[in-house]
């Protein structure tokens, strides 16, 4: 089952390349630094900028890295359905575990569009799916009946949910059934949204704190909330600093700091601010991560 901490892995570049040694080594820290799965070329891997050609590659790249260790949720997403059927059968074909696929952005297809969509991507593979529901970004909103209408498909297996609304996790349980597998896309919320019947998070934070958000997430699963509550105020500092300014930027600065990663991303995104950068740097500190 795909659940617990699982980072939505920055991209690593180099002189506006692709840096995959990094991206290698990125992928064995987080394993064994806790994390349960791995998600490249989301939004925080940079996904609008990278070329289908790139796209394709990290997906490759981090499938053969991870070694079946961790499952690989590869994200696979359009607002154009026959490229989303092209990235998401080149995702089976080279072998990643599951498909992250959000909702078609900016044309704002209807709930039946988002139906059509979704079992157009369900029908040409054999991966499991999970939707990424994120308004604020794509600008529609899945609602939890559709998703209900989707969850009947046998490989729409769950959703990451960014809407930020904590409601949605026990609607969602209604509408698709307690073992519909429920994930946070939202870092400072993943506490309430496992209280609700979440089972994980897709975490740009654990790109920087990969072993506290593992930790956070085995104390959430096991109910031990006291304790969970624990690593949220160590970490909510963090939480908010990362995304001051576009998170991707931030969980970047913060690999960085600990050798791990350049800070550099592509245009139209620029590198932070000194402001911060001071922000996210003592948001680290007191998380004890740095």
């Amino acid at each position: 089952m795909i659940k617990g901490s699982i980072p939505a892995l920055v991209t690593p570049f180099k002189n506006g390349e692709l840096d995959l040694d990094t991206l290698k080594r990125l992928v064995d820290w987080h394993i064994e630094q806790g994390s349960t799965g791995l998600v490249p070329v989301g939004t925080t891997g940079e996904s609008p900028t990278l070329s289908h050609e790139e796209h394709e590659t990290v997906i490759e790249v981090v499938v053969k890295a991870a070694r079946g260790r961790v499952p690989v949720i590869a994200g696979a997403g359009s607002n154009n359905t026959v490229e989303g059927i092209r990235l998401i059968q080149h995702c089976e074909r080279v072998g990643a575990d599951a498909a992250l696929v959000v909702t078609p952005y900016y044309n704002k297809p209807t709930q039946a569009g988002m139906i059509a969509h979704y079992t157009a991507l369900h029908d040409c593979c054999k991966l499991p799916i999970i939707i990424y529901n994120i308004p604020g970004r794509s600008v529609v909103d899945m609602s939890p009946e559709t998703m209900g209408q989707l969850a009947k498909l046998p490989r729409i297996v769950g959703v990451k949910d960014a809407t930020g609304k904590i409601e949605r996790v026990s609607m969602q349980r209604a509408s698709c059934g307690a073992d519909f597998i429920q994930l946070s896309g939202e870092d400072a919320t993943a506490l309430g949204f496992n209280a609700h019947g979440g089972v994980g998070c897709i975490s740009v934070t654990a790109n920087v704190a990969p072993k506290l958000c593992a930790e956070f997430q085995t104390a959430t699963l096991a109910g031990d909330y006291a304790k969970a509550l624990e690593y949220q105020d160590r970490l909510m500092p963090l939480h908010e600093a990362i995304f001051i300014e576009p998170g991707l930027a931030g969980a970047k600065y913060g690999l960085s700091l600990l050798g791990l990663c350049s800070e550099e991303v592509r245009l139209p995104l620029v590198t932070l601010t000194d402001g911060t950068k001071a922000k996210i740097k003592a948001a680290m500190q007191h998380a004890g991560i740095l």
